[in-house]
């Protein structure tokens, strides 16, 4: 999927995946199948989210988060799982909320596109 992106973005992506926490999707799934509560934040675009996300998330496009965000999180040490499409536009999203003062913030590499593949259950509009 990364050879679609534009170089410049990529370069982009890497730098802040350097000082981003990850974790694989599988991972979120595993602590939402223990009843964990996690706070999972979807940051693609409205139409994306709208057409189909993972169950419980709360949509912040990466187009807003950094406005938003606040309201919806006050606490700047809520632990935050960001995931979009595959895993770039949550990195620099997690990027931006950590130099904003948020310490817990995590980016699910595979997004959307590895949370379908694993078969794990969506919420359609």
């Amino acid at each position: 999927m990364a050879a679609q992106h534009a170089p410049g973005f990529q370069k982009l992506v890497q730098d802040a995946k350097t000082r981003v926490k990850e974790c694989t999707v599988a991972d979120v799934k595993a602590r939402l199948d223990r009843g964990e509560r996690v706070n999972v934040v979807d940051v693609r675009e409205e139409s994306e989210y709208a057409a189909v996300h993972i169950p419980g998330a709360v949509h912040l496009g990466k187009g807003v988060i950094e406005r938003d965000v606040e309201g919806k999180y006050p606490d700047r040490s809520a632990e935050l799982v960001l995931y979009c499409g595959g895993g770039f536009r949550s990195a620099l999203a997690a990027d931006a909320l950590q130099k904003m003062g948020y310490t817990n913030v995590i980016s699910m590499d595979g997004g959307m596109r590895g949370w379908r593949q694993g078969g794990y259950p969506e919420t359609e509009n």
